[in-house]
């Protein structure tokens, strides 16, 4: 796919790129290593200055970068506005958080003195995808800044104008050239930035595909990666939950973004006492959305953010349709308008080996399961590949902590939706990836944790 901004409400090609050649990549990668010899030295109060310049700049401007993710991508717009602000959320957390989390640890020892010293290690090359397209950036982007790094995005093809205007306010913020540059480039020219000896990691967020490639691609360089890849998460309610408040988060979880989220509840699993109830008051809630234009801010669903994504999610359906599945509401793509429209979507009666029972669906589809009891719930929420987060649901204290202890993913929410935050971490297991981002624990993955011992 070129590198692009094509309206997905419309189809509209709005404006096309030129990707960078390898000389002009060279020539980035030669600005981030010269930038980085000077950029380590700066004093965190300087770097923590400019990260609040970043963070006012994202806040003044939150309806301007909110119009650019909702043009590119879909995004509703009140979401895409509430992104930017989150941006800028990050970006105060770690200005202000940052010389703690990178202080000096005392450590014992036989010598007279010892200590943990966290270092940068040089350019970082961030893989980010399209469907959160400023936060996922921001939330690398703040602790690797603060820690000393340089940044060096690649960003999804059809999010360019985000991209570009990312670096903008990075630079506007006061950082010096070539701390953060955005390289529009393919993912065949991935290989080529990784292989460069100014790039000492990476990072990917999407697809596992994607994830191991550049794994594999890292891993010949002898370079770290951190990889948030895809997520099937449960969403598993016990007969002591409140019902309409599950039902209601669950609506939003599943719908977030257009349903296009890793952390998105996608497996419903629901005890057979309470599970006809909750059927009726999920398809109600999906009934009351209101689908279209995603420049309107009462629109709660917009379109997916390419045809070919709408294609591959209207491929799932209709194959675990056809293996037995009954779609409650929706299934079928809207073809009554324009874009890439999928209408919010509950299959039930899921049958074994077919795409709803494993696969990881992006888009407004609900996968709703019955089971008998918690044990059942615990064992067909863990009978995935993934391990990103979940959400389980009940009023029962030991219930909670077989949960907690018991479900398999980077994070266990109880009562509430799965949602990312800047002061915890986050991040997968299994095949949604590993390291965390974000917390003292997303500043600490890309720096050279030193033990220094003095006699």
């Amino acid at each position: 796919m070129g590198i692009a901004t094509i309206n997905p409400a419309t189809g509209e090609t709005v404006k096309t790129f030129e990707a960078l050649t390898p000389n002009e990549i060279n020539e980035k990668l030669a600005i981030a290593q010269s930038c980085f010899e000077t950029y380590r030295k700066s004093a965190i109060a300087q770097k923590s200055e400019w990260l609040h310049n970043a963070a006012n700049i994202l806040e003044r401007n939150s309806t301007e970068y909110g119009e650019i993710m909702t043009l590119e991508m879909g995004k509703p717009i009140k979401g895409a506005i509430a992104e930017a602000k989150k941006c800028a959320w990050v970006c105060r957390y770690y200005a202000d958080n940052a010389a703690d989390f990178l202080a000096d640890v005392p450590a014992e020892s036989d010598g007279s003195q010892a200590f943990i010293r966290y270092q940068p290690l040089g350019a970082v090359l961030a893989v980010m995808p399209w469907n959160f397209p400023f936060w996922q950036v921001f939330r690398f982007a703040a602790p690797n800044l603060m820690a000393g790094n340089v940044g060096l995005l690649k960003h999804a093809s059809n999010v360019p104008q985000c991209a570009l205007k990312i670096e903008e306010i990075i630079r506007d913020a006061g950082f010096p050239e070539g701390a953060f540059q955005t390289l529009l480039i393919g993912s065949e020219a991935v290989e080529q930035v990784i292989n460069d000896a100014c790039v000492k990691a990476a990072t990917l967020t999407g697809s596992e595909p994607a994830g191991a490639s550049l794994a594999s691609a890292a891993g010949k360089q002898i370079k770290k990666t951190l990889l948030e890849l895809g997520g099937s998460d449960p969403f598993v309610v016990l007969e002591s939950a409140d019902l309409d408040e599950a039902v209601a988060a669950g609506t939003t979880a599943r719908m977030l973004n257009n349903g296009q989220s890793c952390i998105a509840a996608k497996r419903f699993i629901v005890v057979e006492s309470i599970a006809d109830e909750f059927e009726r008051k999920m398809t109600e809630r999906f009934k009351s959305l209101k689908i279209g234009d995603p420049t309107l801010e009462e629109t709660d669903l917009g379109p997916l953010a390419t045809s070919s994504i709408l294609q591959d999610l209207d491929e799932q359906v209709q194959k675990s349709i056809e293996m037995g599945a009954k779609a409650v509401i929706g299934g079928q793509p809207l073809k009554d308008r324009p874009g890439n429209f999928y209408p919010p979507t509950i299959l039930t009666n899921i049958p074994s080996g077919s795409p709803a029972e494993k696969e990881e669906f992006f888009g407004p589809v609900a996968l709703l399961f019955r089971v008998k009891n918690i044990d059942d719930a615990i064992a067909l929420a863990n009978d995935t590949p993934f391990g990103l987060g979940a959400s389980g649901w009940t009023q029962n204290e030991q219930e909670r902590d077989r949960l907690i202890n018991e479900l398999e993913a980077g994070a266990v929410f109880i009562n509430g939706l799965v949602k990312s935050d800047p002061r915890i971490p986050f991040g997968g297991i299994k095949r949604s990836g590993y390291g965390r981002e974000l917390g003292i624990q997303g500043i600490h993955e890309f720096v050279n944790v030193k033990t220094v011992w003095v006699k």
